[in-house]
């Protein structure tokens, strides 16, 4: 059998088993997503429809398996018409539009979604918790982009859809494309194999010049506003440490095995700090304890004209590594000598591999993903450090898991009012440790 008609098959199979649950047979005692059209495209929608999530489109329908995109939402007309031109340009075989499933609005996210057996959540991140948890209740498989909540309300929702997600055998991929790039999973089997021993200690940064910046424009309502410079917006983003710096976390979380149960740090604005930049910080330098009493250092910064630096080192009984995104992961033992080095040349990009892996699980009827749960504890992670900076507490996971201040507007129009708004010079609020309180 050829690889192509191998692949038919899988896809025919997967099909096949859908057909069955939609038509009321439940597979090991749970109903899950189903292809409903009779050949074997997958279909899929797009929820988000910026830069991010128009690359998500391209690696989407770039794997070998049969997809169509079938719709698309976001809160913007002109990002989704941006959108659906350049994918419609690169792969005019494979997205199918039309103006009636194109959805535009607050509410868009559930009209996509009910046309899709597969769901790309490509938008800002405040967002995220209630598009995952709408897209598990309909029964789709899900990729998303991190991070995965802003708040621990958020936390708390993502972690219950993750749940089910489990029951209902839904695959769920998230954007921590690190988890599936290789030098990073060559270094990871060794270091878990005990390689360098216990890890003890570690250091984690994403120190970078920043990120863009929108400019308010005449007639635009301060929700509009916020959304369009989403970045530096607390309820959309979650600030830095958890928008990029989750990266890096997450890497200390997988090298430990485990989640720090309490976080303490310092943070600031120090360069950005006119009105453009909305409410967020520009560093943050925190501290992970775990359980076992190591301390792993976690240091990102938005400054410009500096030297930048993004990656990871962690420190073992036996020896220690070295990490970064586009450097070799290596290993070296406890008298310096170097035992394990792997290139990032040749590696696959793993952007790309996280959709050839979602993508080949749901055509071959496999379910192996649990990226939701630890992708979620990882945001956390981060989430807590926030709460650290902008408090000058030390914050303990349990306490701030059970934390009910949302940040969350109390409606989504756009002529509602966000919480964080402007004073009469258009600055924003910003937290003051010692002053902020961050639980309640």
């Amino acid at each position: 059998m050829t690889d192509n008609s191998k692949t038919q098959n899988e896809r025919r199979e997967f099909l096949k088993a859908s057909a069955l649950v939609a038509g009321g047979v439940m597979l090991s005692g749970y109903s899950w997503a189903a292809p409903s059209s009779v050949d074997d495209t997958i279909k899929i929608a797009l929820i988000g429809c910026g830069d991010r999530g128009t690359g998500a489109a391209f690696q989407a329908l770039s794997t070998k398996f049969n997809l169509k995109l079938v719709a698309m939402a976001d809160a913007f007309q002109d990002r989704l018409e941006s959108s659906h031109k350049a994918i419609s340009e690169r792969f005019k075989d494979k997205i199918d539009v039309p103006k009636e499933r194109q959805f535009v609005g607050f509410d868009a996210y559930k009209k996509a979604i009910a046309l899709a057996d597969v769901v790309l959540l490509v938008t800002p991140p405040g967002f995220r918790p209630i598009h995952f948890e709408e897209a598990i209740n309909q029964n789709k498989h899900v990729f998303m982009e991190k991070p995965v909540a802003v708040d621990s309300p958020g936390i708390r929702k993502v972690l219950a859809a993750a749940e089910l997600a489990k029951k209902k055998k839904l695959n769920v991929v998230v954007g921590l494309q690190r988890r599936y790039q290789t030098n990073y999973r060559e270094t990871l089997k060794r270091i878990q194999d005990g390689a360098i021993g216990d890890i003890v200690s570690g250091q984690v940064y994403w120190n970078s010049g920043g990120v863009w910046v929108k400019q308010r424009q005449p007639n635009q309502t301060e929700m509009e506003y916020q959304m369009r410079n989403w970045y530096y917006f607390n309820w959309l983003c979650g600030d830095h440490i958890v928008e990029q710096h989750v990266h890096n976390i997450d890497i200390a979380n997988w090298v430990k095995n485990a989640y720090p149960v309490s976080v303490q740090g310092t943070g600031s604005r120090a360069w950005r700090t006119g009105k453009n930049y909305g409410e967020i910080y520009d560093n943050h330098a925190v501290e992970l304890t775990y359980a076992d009493g190591s301390v792993i250092y976690s240091q990102c910064r938005h400054f410009e004209g500096i030297s930048n630096r993004v990656d990871e080192t962690f420190q073992g009984t036996k020896g220690r590594v070295y990490l970064s995104a586009g450097n070799n992961g290596i290993l070296w033992d406890h008298k310096g000598k170097e035992i394990f080095s792997h290139p990032t040349k040749g590696n696959a990009n793993p952007y790309q591999t996280e959709h050839d892996e979602l993508f080949a699980a749901i055509a071959k009827n496999e379910y192996k993903f649990w990226d939701a749960e630890r992708a979620a504890k990882s945001c956390f992670t981060a989430i807590i450090g926030r709460y650290a900076t902008y408090s000058g507490e030390v914050i303990k996971w349990d306490d701030a898991l059970k934390a009910e201040n949302s940040l969350l507007p109390s409606q989504f129009a756009w002529d509602a009012q966000p919480k964080v708004l402007p004073d009469a010079d258009g600055l924003y609020p910003v937290a003051r440790p010692g002053k902020t309180k961050v639980l309640s």
